[in-house]
């Protein structure tokens, strides 16, 4: 069982960024991110700025939700996700399971060639942290238009079939990584949920000493401007586990 003490991350286990999502055009006129998926993880916007849509694609079809200040829109695991920026759209992002996106639970929709293995993937998708800002530009772009070419071929496919056969790829790719999600989620959500169940336990019985290790924290972006799949992201790396 886990103290209650000694979870320190944000409420729930949840990851949090600011997102300003690309104005890149792409080839069907729409200027915007990367569409993905993510396999374990919600996901959730909080629109703080700007407007435009966010289209979806699941078993059940396609939808565009349109995204204005004030509007909270989230999905699932196995939704397919792109952002569309029509006037600078201005989000903050909710993760489920803080630190699994960042490891990979998210799988760009490129065609099916560059699925095949962790390696020819990671190839197309990797954008090296030490390369100058133009080239990490350039390979962010070149990305987010590749996987394009394959959430265009998903929509256009007749049938559940094409759909199953992506998810069956994703699967296979971030299957030699669930060991070290497992983990991360125990340090993380399942950490935070224990907390929770130890405090009411402690309630129950009348004591009340974990009030008495009450913390406030304050964090400010440990990264400005990062390219992520959907835009530039300012990312908060809020420690999880033991204060």
């Amino acid at each position: 069982m886990v103290s209650a003490a000694e979870f320190a991350g944000l409420p729930g286990g949840v990851g949090l960024s600011q997102l300003s999502v690309y104005d890149w055009p792409a080839a069907d006129g729409l200027c915007g991110g990367t569409p993905h998926m993510h396999l374990a993880c919600s996901e959730a916007y909080v629109v703080t700025g700007g407007r435009g849509a966010v289209q979806t694609l699941t078993a059940s079809g396609y939808a565009v939700t349109p995204l204005a200040p004030g509007t909270v829109a989230w999905f699932s695991p196995g939704t397919i996700h792109r952002l569309v920026n029509e006037d600078d759209l201005r989000i903050t992002v909710l993760m489920q399971n803080s630190g699994l996106p960042e490891a990979g639970d998210a799988v760009l929709t490129l065609p099916a060639p560059y699925l095949t293995d962790p390696e020819t993937y990671a190839a197309a998708t990797t954008i090296p942290a030490d390369a100058p800002e133009t080239e990490r530009e350039r390979i962010a772009r070149a990305r987010r238009d590749l996987a394009l070419e394959g959430y265009r071929a998903l929509r256009a496919a007749e049938g559940p079939e094409a759909l199953a056969a992506f998810h069956r790829a994703a699967g296979a790719l971030v299957r030699p990584r669930i060991a070290e999600w497992r983990e991360r989620w125990r340090c993380g959500a399942e950490a935070a949920a224990a907390a929770t169940g130890e405090q009411l336990d402690r309630l129950e019985r009348g004591d009340l000493s974990h009030l008495g290790g009450a913390l406030v924290r304050s964090e400010q972006p440990s990264e400005y401007g990062r390219f992520g799949m959907c835009g530039r992201l300012d990312v908060y790396e809020v420690r999880q586990g033991s204060v």
